[in-house]
């Protein structure tokens, strides 16, 4: 059986709780240094926390420990893994392959962070000779590739993100956030360079697009493409968004643990959940209607038009209609899409800039905002950013996950008047059994219902009881508190069973040799200036001039470039024979 795991982000203690009880097998976390988001920080104790809330479900905890660490440093990332092997956390992500030397001795695993570039199989298996057992892959491979990588390299768990924000330039190597602002990405400090607005300029210097964000991506969202992902080899489907708030990891957890169960469900003999448990929902996940930027498929099937968000990196949400009819003070939408009071909706205006506003009042599809937006017309495309009814359900408690299990009483003859009273409890995958003398008396009346009702009792468990089995004939009369007794000490036993796994055995560097090189893939040396980015997304793809992918012969005069509205140039150059586009800093 292989064991597939939906790996959600925790941007805090209770983003992670969140996101177990919506159905992950696994979080990641960071630390409250050296993780790649310097927002994102957690103290051990939280973290500790934490592990004990998703081990009850058989669920991981990852730590991302995934900067480039300085000098200066080592002995405090030292202590930072030392904590963490403590408390037992499942795994360690690394980008920085120092932490092979100061992970020595420390029963830890470690997972290679996509920060590490790992899209090659010479990279892979050079991990994997070092004592590495999970690889994050590059977001840009598609399924083929990836494919590709497991055959060649079948022993290394290979995790594959499938939601949310993308980098624009391969994880790892991008610069131009620590050159532009002086915030290093591999620090964990992005200022987020793609997201701003460029020119785009030829080689004379001529104008060719104003303002427009040339390099923001729209949102991953690989849904729909689990299955393929799954029979090319990956085992970990990753989540993005340490960064987001309880709702989004609520929603979108939820989203994909419905679908990874559903594939499950059609392949029982080759597949199950990495973790245990069962969710049930006050909701209908719906990818929808949660932070997005419009989705792509970005590279999964190989290289696709509209990657891109030329015209706002910010979220725009769920389209849900045109505009119908203006009227002083209201406005009447064309749609199926129910509002709510507070819903916040946007709509590009005639000259592509993102607007918008709040409904104040919704009655059906007439919307009365709160102020008549500036710039919105009759025929114009609706999108709600903000919605509230989803909101309002994911502000509250809105899942419960238990853990199924079977319970069996039975009753061994001892003495004349005393006997054995056994319960035994499974899971499915653990069991216990406690045992205890009781005083035999025959019972007045039928014992079946009432003992099922008080062994079923697990409130403050996470198990919800299924079956329970009793011998036929059962006619000893139990007392209610001997009953209690058996049940807490049976499923705090299960439990503890479950929980303590096994502990993971010291980590050994592997020596390097003196002219021993990490593996990554080729890179192109800057001749204009400091290469800033790596990046398989290609502007003249998205625009439709890639003569390799059949587009049109472009007019303009190369090489092109970027340039901010402060007046700093960035030169692209395209390397076809790679597929590639890099972007430099201006020499001059």
């Amino acid at each position: 059986m292989t064991a597939l795991e939906l790996l959600a982000p925790a941007k805090n203690l209770p983003c992670g709780i969140a996101a177990i009880d919506h159905g992950a097998d696994a979080v990641y976390i960071g630390a409250s240094r050296f993780g790649a988001r310097v927002a994102a920080g957690n103290d051990i104790s939280d973290i500790d926390a934490l592990c004990r809330y998703a081990h009850q479900y058989g669920a991981k905890v990852y730590v991302t420990v995934n900067t480039l660490i300085h000098e200066h440093e080592r002995a405090d990332v030292r202590r930072l893994l030392e904590q963490l092997a403590a408390i037992r956390v499942d795994a360690v992500l690394v980008q920085d392959m120092q932490l092979l030397a100061l992970a020595n001795g420390l029963p830890l695993v470690l997972h290679a962070s996509t920060q590490a570039d790992n899209r090659t199989a010479e990279k892979l298996d050079w991990l994997r000779r070092h004592g590495f057992s999970r690889a994050v892959l590059a977001r840009e491979l598609s399924v083929g590739e990836i494919a590709s990588l497991h055959r060649q390299v079948p022993a290394m768990e290979l995790e594959v993100f499938v939601h949310g924000a993308l980098c624009v330039s391969y994880s790892g190597l991008c610069y131009a956030s620590e050159h532009c602002f002086h915030r290093s990405a591999n620090r964990g400090e992005c200022a987020q360079f793609c997201r701003m607005r460029f020119d785009l300029l030829d080689a004379d210097g001529r104008e060719l697009i104003h303002q427009r964000h040339l390099l923001s991506l729209k949102d991953l969202n690989l849904s729909a493409h689990l299955s393929q992902l799954i029979e090319a080899g990956a085992v970990s489907f990753k989540i993005e968004g340490r960064l987001k708030d309880v709702a989004y990891v609520k929603n979108v957890t939820a989203a994909y643990s419905e679908l990874l169960n559903s594939y499950v469900a059609a392949h029982p003999d080759c597949y199950q959940r990495a973790s245990r448990g069962m969710c049930r929902y006050t909701f209908q996940p719906d990818l929808h209607r949660t932070f997005n930027r419009g989705y792509t498929t970005y590279f999964v099937s190989g290289r696709q038009p509209g990657m891109a968000s030329f015209y706002t990196p910010k979220a725009i949400g769920q389209f849900v209609g045109h505009v119908k009819e203006l009227r002083s003070g209201s406005i009447r939408v064309a749609g199926t899409a129910a509002f709510a009071n507070g819903d916040g909706l946007c709509f590009f205006t005639a000259d592509r800039q993102l607007s918008g506003f709040r409904v104040n009042r919704a009655e059906g599809n007439l919307l009365f905002p709160q102020s008549m937006p500036a710039g919105l017309s009759v025929g114009m495309q609706l999108f709600r950013s903000n919605d509230q009814s989803m909101e309002r359900v994911l502000s509250k408690p809105s899942s419960q996950r238990h853990i199924p299990v079977r319970m069996q009483l039975s009753l061994t003859p001892g003495s004349a008047d005393e006997a054995e009273l056994r319960l035994s409890v499974s899971d499915g995958r653990f069991s216990t059994s406690v045992s205890t003398p009781i005083a035999f008396q025959v019972a007045r009346t039928p014992q079946h219902d009432y003992i099922v009702r008080e062994l079923s009792k697990l409130g403050h468990t996470p198990y919800v009881c299924e079956r329970v089995d009793l011998p036929a004939g059962f006619n000893c009369f139990v007392p209610a508190s001997l009953l209690s007794q058996l049940r807490r000490s049976a499923t705090e036993q299960l439990l503890h069973e479950a929980t303590r796994g096994a502990a993971a055995a010291p980590y050994s560097a592997v020596a390097l040799s003196a002219d021993e090189v990490e593996p990554r893939a080729a890179t192109v040396d800057g001749t204009s200036g400091r290469l800033l980015m790596q990046c398989r997304y290609c502007l003249r793809h998205e625009l439709g001039y890639c003569m390799k992918h059949g587009g049109e012969k472009p007019q303009w005069r190369e090489p092109l470039s970027l340039r901010l509205a402060d007046g700093r140039r960035f030169p692209l150059a395209f390397d076809c024979v790679r597929c590639q586009m890099n972007v430099y800093a201006d020499a001059k």
